[in-house]
């Protein structure tokens, strides 16, 4: 909420990213975490205390049981008061006591200082009312105005608690540990002490150590989490590899190419690093009208006082003037504007399938006006799926003709011996029809052809187009494949039976999400790490305004950083790790919750769902968000053009001068107001 308060919270973020950065240690990482985690919970203990002697303390109050109408006084009554509040002002206010310093430091007033300031005044005050100064005391006041404080920012703090975890994460998918090959055995090591032209073993199944070049085996890589690529990648001999990758079922064995330090993931943790620490920090409205206020409630407060006790009014009437106004001007209902307004659209928002992980992203997704869409996962569904089986007439001109199941199922017969993504694929869609796949024999795999083998007596091939061109065969007529589709055509004794369409599938909800943004004339662009044939296919598909193809993360991070100086206000939805530095540099970083734990970690906005529809809805919600803030923060602050001066007692020779009671009374409605009109907050579909 205040400029210290937030830079502080911004220098732990970064010395926490830098830890994580060297060394590639996620314990490393923890300690920063772990310290904000603690600053939470340390709120946390402070309000819950502070409530339970917040009771006795209005109880004990004079104004309260004034109002009231009833005298719990006692002997001693005042000094057990005076205790009581004693503690909540130094064991409650201690932050907003040490922002106050700081703030003075910083020479930069805000938040902090005026709540520092308030409640310093109102302590000495009644401090000076128990022991002799005639008046009323104001520790009641004093215990709301730090209770209300501290679960502001605890609100706050809790919101922004994710803020370094990607980064945990980032390092997380790199293994601890590597299978060093030595002359006569295979030695487990630590990643970070591979150096390069250490040879390593990667097992099926395995994440890839660091990043190389393939000498020996080959198989199939998923690289999706890093680059993007749709489907697993063939990785052969003198193949390059990167450090992170998630390995097939073939055993691999790497030259390193370079230190882990040095390796293509910690470049994407370094882009997330730079990106994060880059991101400009908002200046919240609340911030600019503490400011003011401060000012406002400082220069008026003194000049309150020094009017009146030179006037000839006596010291208790001229400092009962400047605490009326110091009261009024206390920021009860400017502490909850924003919090309070951030809680009731986060729990929202969680119900509608969004999730707010960073406010000011949050509150800035009305000023979207390009959103940047990546492929695999956001606009498709991210999984390599058939997408249609097509059965063909065949058998010397008898016209036999097999079902789509019995294509699917002799396919699946070969399939299942397969390493193949395509395997995967068709195996996924033979479990989903509930098909018993049969057993083969003479099985033989065609190198970059596809494999053949006997079943149930018949010699079945499951192949590429190419090996249909090899062969000459004839593509058969009617046949369609999508530039999104892979196809493999399936070959029963000699004779083509028919093709199996696997594609990544466009989730149904895309196309109206484009044109509902369209509406709303907000451009969208692909921007992806498949290749340009696919990518076209897709935003054309959508009726997208362009698309950006076969692009690395660091210039994913690049192309949004361009047209943010083009004067666009960009939001970037993404689900993969290559997406991660383009979330943090984006204006506004929206992760579908489908994909990698990084990306919504490095997201400010997540959408649980995974339905790109929701980007609307929270474009809506973002503004209705935006304007609820901007009431409360006009009440909390407006209230003051009547009751401040009156507190200052500008109609006093009238007769009327509002007294502290009236000025707490008045702070109080403004704070209820607050909290009514942010629960009239509701989400729009």
């Amino acid at each position: 909420m205040e400029h210290q308060h937030e830079a502080n919270k911004e220098t732990h973020a970064g010395h926490d990213m830098s830890n994580m950065q060297h060394g590639a240690n996620p314990a490393m990482g923890m300690t920063g975490h772990n310290h904000h985690a603690m600053m939470i919970a340390d709120f946390k203990k402070r309000f819950y205390i502070v409530l339970v002697l917040t009771i006795p303390i209005m109880l004990l109050s004079t104004m309260i049981q004034h109002f009231m109408k009833v005298n719990w006084q006692f002997a001693g009554s005042q000094y057990i008061l005076f205790a009581l509040s004693t503690i909540v002002f130094f064991y409650g206010g201690f932050p907003f006591l040490k922002g106050l310093v700081d703030e003075i430091k910083a020479k930069n007033p805000g938040m902090m200082f005026l709540i520092g300031f308030a409640i310093t005044v109102a302590y000495i005050y009644s401090v000076a009312i128990v022991f002799g100064l005639q008046g009323m005391d104001f520790f009641w006041e004093l215990a709301t105005l730090i209770l209300i404080m501290l679960l502001g920012h605890w609100i706050e703090m809790k919101s922004v608690a994710g803020a370094s975890k990607e980064l945990e994460l980032l390092v997380q998918l790199m293994p601890a540990d590597a299978h060093m090959i030595m002359p006569n055995m295979v030695h487990d090591v630590k990643t970070d002490t591979l150096k390069a032209n250490d040879i390593i073993l990667i097992k099926p199944g395995e994440k890839v150590a660091a990043d190389g070049i393939i000498f020996e085996g080959e198989s199939y890589l998923n690289e999706s989490m890093l680059t993007g690529e749709s489907k697993p990648v063939q990785k052969v001999k003198g193949d390059k590899v990167i450090a992170g990758a998630i390995n097939g079922n073939g055993s691999i064995k790497v030259t390193v190419s370079h230190a882990a330090k040095d390796s293509y993931l910690s470049q994407v943790i370094k882009l997330v690093d730079d990106a994060q620490k880059s991101k400009s920090q908002t200046q919240l409205l609340a911030d600019k009208a503490a400011r003011w206020l401060t000012i406002i409630a400082l220069v008026t407060g003194i000049a309150t006082f020094l009017y009146w006790y030179l006037t000839g009014q006596s010291l208790a009437f001229a400092m009962e003037r400047m605490v009326t106004v110091i009261v009024i001007c206390c920021p009860h209902a400017l502490g909850l504007a924003v919090p309070l307004v951030v809680a009731k659209s986060t729990a929202l928002s969680a119900k509608n399938g969004l999730l707010i992980k960073n406010r000011t992203a949050f509150e800035n997704a009305r000023k979207i006006t390009t959103i940047v869409f990546d492929k695999t996962g956001t606009l498709t569904v991210g999984k390599f799926e058939v997408s249609k089986i097509v059965p063909l007439s065949f058998g010397e001109g008898l016209g036999v003709r097999l079902t789509e199941n019995e294509i699917i199922r002799l396919a699946s017969a070969l399939e299942q011996k397969s390493e193949h993504p395509i395997a995967t694929g068709i195996l996924q869609k033979v479990k989903g029809l509930s098909i018993t796949i049969p057993s083969t024999e003479n099985f033989n795999a065609l190198t970059g052809k596809g494999v053949e083998a006997t079943v149930e007596g018949k010699k079945i091939l499951v192949v590429s187009p190419g090996y249909l061109k090899e062969n000459n065969l004839a593509i058969p007529e009617g046949f369609t494949a999508n530039a999104t589709e892979t196809v493999v055509f399936v070959i029963v004794n000699n004779q083509l039976a028919g093709y199996i369409a696997l594609s990544d599938e466009i989730r149904p909800e895309s196309a109206e999400a484009i044109k509902t943004l369209k509406e709303n004339n907000i451009k969208s662009i692909l921007l992806t790490g498949d290749n340009n044939k696919v990518a076209k296919s897709v935003s054309d598909t959508l009726g997208m305004d362009s698309f950006i193809a076969e692009v690395l993360p660091h210039q994913k991070l690049e192309k949004i950083k361009d047209m943010q100086s083009k004067g666009e206000f960009v939001a970037m939805t993404g689900d993969g790790v290559n997406d991660a530095p383009a979330l943090a540099i984006a204006d506004v970083g929206i992760a579908v919750g489908s994909g990698s734990d990084i990306a919504a970690e490095t997201a400010g906005i997540v959408l649980v769902n995974s339905n790109p529809k929701d980007i609307v809805s929270l474009i809506l919600f973002g503004k209705a968000t935006y304007r609820k803030m901007i009431q409360n923060l006009i009440w909390a602050t407006g209230y003051n053009v009547i009751a401040l001066p009156l507190a200052a007692g500008v109609l006093y020779n009238q007769g009327i001068l509002l007294s502290p009671a009236a000025g707490a009374v008045l702070m109080t409605v403004s704070t209820v107001v607050v909290a009514i009109n942010a629960s009239f907050l509701k989400v729009k579909k």
